[in-house]
């Protein structure tokens, strides 16, 4: 018998996830660049981000930043247990899924940044490298997301675990 799932994302933890996978799928496949909506959804993930910054210090558990972090030593067990094909079962975000999460964070804020640029700076207005750079931090941050979602359905296989779900119903279960 297994133990009841735990809680481990709470409610603002699962609407800035899915509220920024809705803005980049919305702002890569399906808005025009440049028009209102791709600028609006814009500013709107660069609020969310700002909102998840100060979290990471203000809420509790998986969501602080202290609790999964990449530091060198998380890093290095986690990947020592991938190399050995041992599972690594922690709650929150593993090293290198905390890793790419940052990452993607970071791209998500450069295509702010770049955006407005383009945008509201007359300065920058047609000027192809901040253009050129929006487009790299765009495709970056597809492969970052395309990296997070197949890392979530493996380790869900390894783990035997639904992972995607967790960020749905913000529950888990515990380690064993």
């Amino acid at each position: 018998m297994s133990a009841p799932a735990k809680t481990l994302w709470d409610p603002l933890v699962r609407l800035f996830h899915w509220s920024i996978a809705f803005i980049f799928i919305a702002n890569y496949f399906f808005n025009e660049a440049g028009d209102d909506w791709h600028q609006w959804l814009g500013y709107v993930a660069v609020g969310w981000l700002v909102v998840r910054f100060v979290w990471g210090f203000l809420g509790k558990g998986a969501a602080r930043w202290a609790d999964f972090f990449p530091t060198p030593s998380r890093l290095a067990s986690h990947i020592g247990a991938l190399r050995q094909g041992k599972p690594f079962h922690r709650m929150g975000h593993s090293p290198l899924g905390a890793l790419v999460m940052i990452l993607m964070m970071i791209c998500m804020l450069l295509l702010g940044v770049t955006g407005y640029m383009m945008e509201e700076i007359d300065y920058f207005w047609g000027v192809d490298w901040v253009e050129t750079l929006h487009g790299w931090m765009a495709d970056g941050l597809l492969a970052l997301v395309l990296l997070h979602v197949t890392a979530a359905l493996v380790e869900s296989y390894r783990l035997k675990e639904n992972l995607p779900l967790s960020m749905v119903t913000g529950k888990r279960r515990p380690l064993e």
